[in-house]
């Protein structure tokens, strides 16, 4: 009897589309699996041992399935002259406590010895493999599997494999640190269908000759995903890093990013989908011609033509906008190890919402989850806020009643010391009463350019508007966010009353009525000579 020996470890298989490998056995497909680790060692021999020959090519076929084992692989051995008569015995597949399901596939039987692990004798087909149970494995399949050694690609060493086993009818299912006893053969391990979480991903395939194994997948650590933006004070001129809140005046343009890692089992991908969503409120305003792509950060990444990708405007599932690659595999550069960086902006529009409820935008990342299927999971949502503020002008005499027949502008100071008209709204009902909506923080001044009759035009007032909000948002509720809200009077004799839930600063604007002076006859008499 010929015994061809293996190395003891080998990483793990990995899965292909859920579908009938007989239907199709041809069908290209390349899932990864590692570098061979070692490599049979046997002498030919001359004249009539053509079952000699046969088991070398039976050693190369072997080396190709030890090159995608996940743990120790015993080596196959020949058992067609075997007529051992031992007793059945049988071992114990334990599942680890991650509360996935796994179905066990039966591909071949044989003995395993365990005072010699790295054998296997007398192999048969098991009950999912593609021969009959029970049948030896035909020259033409051990023919097929001896070529291949030869592959470089790691998901084509795998195709050929996969096209001796049905999966289909598992011959056991274990879950969370179960265990079932099973004989010894050689098996295939995966996830069920449909029992992965979508925050999850499918555990890759693993494929281990059954003495006692404990099944220990591969690391399936799911992509990670952010949502920021950036903060700008006007007139500091000061733009903070990626945060999490903002404010804003209305019609400022607002930069946002996203940003994606990608699976650490990408390689096994035959194609992988990944998918950006976001969700705007109505006080934003998307511009789809805004959006960029790179292969790592938005600074030192390279990159991505919009050719890779789709920017979806109007999408079925309710988001204002999509950020669709059908496949990230054809993006040159992505790796394991890659982040997917979007930038885009946003108007802050005339449907904003004022004070503590902000506007929220919310996003997620969607994602290949199943290196062997079809299927997608995604992330948690991801919020950012937007706020915006109003200062409200009662204008009145100073006996405190509403005067009417005042105009004013506001002006908002710049970095460089210049100063931008701010939109100001009249109330038609009532007007004494002046509303300025959607302002940023920052230093106002408010001018009084029509002043009611016989009153006395005021000096122009300057005003900062105070706002601190928390940079970062967890699990708080989104009416938490914002901290604290004032204005601080630089010149001018105004008080601000402030309500943070409206977002609002409050003051009376005072004018005096004119003097009236004194006088004595001789003005305008005419004197003759």
């Amino acid at each position: 009897m010929t015994k061809l020996y293996f190395p003891a470890g080998c990483p793990e298989l990995k899965p292909r589309p859920a579908q009938s490998l007989r239907d199709n056995p041809n069908k290209p497909h390349t899932p990864p699996c590692a570098k061979m680790q070692g490599a049979a060692r046997g002498k030919k021999k001359k004249g009539a041992f053509s079952m000699k020959k046969a088991m070398k090519k039976l050693m190369a076929a072997l080396l190709a399935v030890a090159m995608v084992c996940a743990m120790a692989i015993p080596a196959f051995a020949d058992g067609s002259s075997s007529t051992s008569s031992a007793a059945v015995i049988k071992y114990t597949i334990t599942a680890p406590a991650n509360g996935h399901t796994y179905e066990i596939y039966q591909i071949f039987t044989g003995d395993y010895d365990a005072l010699q692990p790295s054998m296997l004798t007398n192999i048969k087909w098991g009950k999912n493999g593609t021969g009959t149970a029970g049948d030896a494995v035909e020259q033409t399949v051990l023919d097929a599997l001896s070529k291949v050694a030869s592959y470089t690609s790691d998901r084509d060493k795998l195709d050929v494999i996969d096209k001796y086993v049905t999966l289909t009818n598992p011959v056991e299912t274990i879950t969370n640190g179960g265990s079932v006893d099973v004989v010894g053969g050689y098996y295939l391990i995966k996830d069920q269908d449909g029992s992965v979480p979508s925050s999850e991903t499918y555990t890759p395939y693993i494929v281990s000759v059954v003495g006692h194994v404990t099944i220990k997948p591969k690391s399936n650590e799911v992509p990670k995903f952010t949502k920021k933006l950036k903060d700008t004070n006007d007139t500091t001129g000061v733009i903070t890093g990626w945060q999490d809140s903002a404010d804003y005046d209305i019609g400022d343009k607002i930069p946002f990013r996203l940003q994606g890692t990608v699976s650490k089992d990408f390689d096994s991908y035959k194609t992988y989908y990944y998918a950006f969503h976001d969700v705007e409120e109505k006080g934003l305003t998307f511009d789809s011609s805004s959006v960029k792509v790179f292969v790592g950060d938005e600074v030192t990444g390279t990159k991505i033509d919009a050719s890779n990708y789709t920017v979806v405007t109007s999408p079925t599932d309710g988001c204002t906008f999509e950020i669709v690659f059908d496949d990230l595999k054809k993006v040159t550069g992505v790796t394991a190890n890659s982040i997917i960086t979007v930038t885009y902006e946003s108007t802050l529009n005339t449907n904003a919402v004022l004070g503590k409820q902000g506007n929220v935008n919310t996003a997620q990342l969607e994602y290949s989850n199943n290196p062997r299927g079809n299927g997608t999971g995604t992330t948690p949502w991801d919020n950012v806020i937007v706020f915006t503020y109003k200062v409200v002008v009662n204008k009145v005499d100073q006996a405190g009643q509403p005067l009417d027949g005042a105009e004013f502008t506001l002006t908002k100071k710049l970095k460089d010391g210049t100063e931008v008209d701010m939109p100001m709204n009249i109330d038609t009902s009532k007007k004494s009463l002046f509303t300025l909506s959607g302002l940023d923080d920052g230093v106002y001044t408010l001018t009084e350019t029509v002043t009611p009759a016989h009153y006395n035009t005021i000096s122009p007032i300057t005003f900062t508007v105070n706002a601190d909000h928390t940079i970062t948002w967890e699990a708080e509720s989104r009416d938490s966010i914002l901290t604290s809200l004032s204005g601080n009077t630089a010149s001018g004799e105004i008080t601000f009353d402030v309500d943070k839930t409206a977002g609002s600063l409050t003051t009376n604007v005072v004018n005096n009525i004119g003097t009236t002076l004194p006088g004595t006859g001789g003005i305008g008499t005419t004197i003759s000579t």
